[in-house]
């Protein structure tokens, strides 16, 4: 599940004044110039399940805090700054054909048979350094890591999302994402379904399924290009009709 909306429930809850100064403005607690980037290691795996424990409405099993620490299978990023994990990605690449049914829609299936996809499983970033671009950073290591010639195969990225996780809309709308379906009660938190988006963005020349729209577009289109193809060739073929027609004339002296 990727998710943006972060806290820190363990944090001692700030004044008053605090709280007023937070709501009007946000101040920056680090330059994104201080912020490394690595992959998470086995070594991470207590430190990563803590924040995703405090960040995450969903209970992870332990087995997959032990699969992105470790498993070369996710790509699994951690914004580090002051030698404490801030913010992390977990992403995985996946045949297209192996995605679940409500997400098959996401590309056509001429292109979906030999395609890969991303899938974002988990975004976050501590709310005390929220925008500050951190964010941004780990998603743009990702695009980077899926758009190189080793990974052209990868024709779109997408994620779940909260209906009610306002901000992680935000954030990935500003990103170029689109909305692709709403998922009725997907998700299942504290024993109560809830609704869920599915976001996508195409990279690597993906695009979604053509509807009837984009069919019509694209025949105007060809019809538009024949017509002008059309007037050129008629230009063409009256300039060499007049150019046969001197050449006839001169050849049996009609023309002085």
């Amino acid at each position: 599940m990727a998710q943006f909306t972060l806290y820190n429930k363990h944090s001692s809850p700030p004044s008053s004044n605090d709280s007023k100064r937070l709501d009007c403005e946000h101040v920056p607690l680090c330059s994104v110039n201080d912020v490394q980037l690595r992959f998470l290691v086995p070594d991470d795996l207590t430190e990563v399940r803590q924040l995703c424990q405090e960040w995450f409405p969903i209970d992870y099993p332990l087995s997959w805090y032990e699969d992105i620490t470790s498993s070369t299978r996710f790509f699994a990023l951690a914004a580090v700054y002051n030698l404490a994990i801030i913010g992390l990605i977990v992403a995985e690449i996946k045949p297209y054909r192996n995605v679940n049914k409500e997400d098959k829609g996401i590309l056509p299936d001429s292109m979906g048979r030999h395609a890969d996809v991303g899938y974002i499983l988990s975004l976050g970033v501590h709310r005390s350094h929220r925008r500050n671009g951190i964010g941004s950073l780990l998603l743009d290591a990702l695009m980077n890591h899926l758009t190189t010639v080793e990974r052209h195969s990868v024709k779109a990225i997408f994620l779940h999302t909260l209906t009610t996780n306002q901000p992680a809309i935000f954030f990935y709308e500003k990103q170029r994402f689109t909305l692709h379906s709403f998922l009725p009660y997907y998700y299942n938190i504290r024993g109560k379904g809830k609704d869920g988006f599915t976001y996508v963005t195409y990279i690597n020349g993906g695009h979604p399924p053509w509807t009837l729209l984009d069919h019509i577009k694209h025949y105007a289109s060809k019809v538009g290009h024949t017509s002008s193809f059309c007037v050129w060739m008629a230009s063409r073929v009256q300039s060499v009709v007049r150019w046969l027609y001197h050449k006839l004339l001169t050849r049996f002296n009609f023309i002085e």
